[in-house]
């Protein structure tokens, strides 16, 4: 309608002008996104592109209509982000060689930039920070899996003419009258799933690689290992709730998954030092000592 010079505007009532009910378990939301990144490919792909409009579209509109046709295509680069803190740590390397003054400063200068973006999203939306942080974090999650999926699907379509075929999402409110969210607790299996876990998975063995590395080695470098333990927690925290989705009602998961998961992750990561031992060394071992 923009492309043929309809005019509209932003309007937003005093009482919601429209209510619908939303899936509120991970399967079944993740489902929803993919549905929607996928419309957005599509649309990008089609000749209702943006980059192809009419000169009747005004500018501001262009942009934004070209932001929802790629933003799933962000996710690639959003998976080498989750990615490069565990490289980090596997390599033994920084993401930079040196912490100059001239890379602080970049580091200190988008740091203040998102934080200035998280401020005017919090005012203009009239949000608490707590429900912007838990956007932020579903953004992660829904960018390394629905995103990422729907991108694949889109190019499928274009280039080999694979038909899409959707899963529709239930927004009951389940069986048990007892639990008005117990649909929340439901966990069912999706391959949606497989991205973020492997992400959090590579990023826990690389800690305990990059810690164990450093303990054995004759020269503990703290401050690499500091940095790339940072970078991976921050990734880790933005993927808390979808580990705590994956484990559905508390109490479920036996505390014996954590304790041998944390053993394969220990057990891995002297084994990786044992076969790519530290410089300098050709054993397990070595002096220990703090900085």
């Amino acid at each position: 309608m923009h492309n043929r010079g309809w005019k509209s505007i932003y309007c937003v009532t005093k009482r919601d002008a429209f209510r619908g009910t939303a899936p509120i378990n991970l399967t079944d939301r993740l489902h929803q996104v993919l549905r929607w990144a996928t419309g957005s490919v599509e649309i990008f792909f089609s000749r209702n592109n943006a980059l192809l409009a009419s000169s009747k579209m005004k500018v501001l509109q262009r942009i934004a209509y070209l932001n929802v046709g790629i933003y799933p295509f962000t996710s690639v680069f959003l998976i080498v982000y989750c990615f490069l803190p565990a490289l980090s740590l596997f390599s033994g390397q920084f993401i930079v060689q040196t912490l100059n003054v001239t890379f602080l400063v970049y580091l200190l200068i988008i740091t203040v930039t998102l934080c200035m973006l998280a401020v005017l999203e919090v005012k203009w939306a009239g949000i608490e920070l707590e429900e912007w942080w838990r956007n932020e974090q579903f953004w992660l999650i829904g960018g390394t899996s629905a995103h990422l999926a729907a991108v694949f699907q889109g190019l499928l379509k274009v280039v080999a003419g694979v038909e899409i075929s959707f899963t529709l999402t239930s927004k009951s409110a389940g069986d048990d009258e007892d639990d008005e969210f117990a649909d929340l607790y439901l966990v069912k299996w999706t391959s949606l799933m497989i991205p973020p876990i492997t992400i959090m998975m590579v990023n826990l063995i690389a800690i305990a690689v990059g810690f164990s590395r450093t303990i054995y080695s004759v020269i503990p470098q703290w401050s690499r290992l500091l940095g790339g333990v940072f970078f991976s927690f921050w990734v880790l925290a933005h993927l808390y709730p979808f580990a705590k989705g994956l484990m559905g009602r508390r109490g479920r998961t036996p505390t014996i998954v954590f304790v041998w998961s944390g053993l394969i992750a220990i057990i891995i990561s002297l084994l990786w030092v044992a076969i790519n031992p530290p410089a300098g060394t050709n054993q397990i071992g070595g002096s220990f000592q703090f900085p």
